[in-house]
């Protein structure tokens, strides 16, 4: 089984008298959300399944990123990602019923970086180090695992595939 997890691009600034669960992409954000789309369309990680939380934010990363995807996986906005901790992430994955070989899971920090950092167990040093740090707006965690449902799936079961941020790939493209 495959997970990719993906934080919602860059959004607005929080202004006063606007929930925050209604800010919208900026225009960094909506550039990032569609190149992360095309990453992932290029390197063929296309989901099965994508739980997005109902956040407009993340509801527009999901719009840019899924435009560059070769098929639409079934989508589910899920009201209880937005702002749910690595516990509460966790539990909303292993309810997933069947072979769903990739999920994605679209959110927020800091529960998403939590989520990634306790599930892995292996992988690239490097890449692992660079998570540690932080998981930036529209960053990509794509993590293995060898059990073949999600009901199955605990912490420090899965190995990083890799870590990919819009960051990163444009310097890449420079190199």
């Amino acid at each position: 089984m495959r997970l990719l997890v993906v934080r919602h691009a860059k959004s607005e600034k929080a202004e006063a008298g606007t929930p925050d669960r209604d800010r919208h992409l900026n225009g960094r954000g909506e550039r990032d959300a569609a190149t992360m789309g095309a990453y992932i369309a290029r390197h063929a990680l296309t989901p099965d399944l994508a739980l997005v939380s109902a956040a407009q934010r993340t509801r527009e990363t999901w719009q840019r990123m899924s435009a560059a995807l070769p098929a639409h996986p079934e989508l589910i906005y899920e009201e209880q990602l937005y702002n749910a901790g690595s516990r509460a992430t966790l539990a909303i994955i292993r309810k997933i019923q069947g072979i769903v070989p990739t999920v994605l899971v679209l959110g927020h920090n800091p529960g998403l970086h939590d989520l990634a950092r306790n599930l892995i167990a292996s992988g690239d040093i490097e890449a692992r180090e660079r998570l540690n740090e932080g998981l930036p707006t529209a960053g990509l965690v794509v993590i293995d695992f060898a059990a073949e449902t999600w009901d199955k799936l605990h912490a420090h079961a899965g190995r990083l595939e890799r870590f990919v941020t819009p960051r990163s790939l444009a310097a890449a493209d420079r190199a």
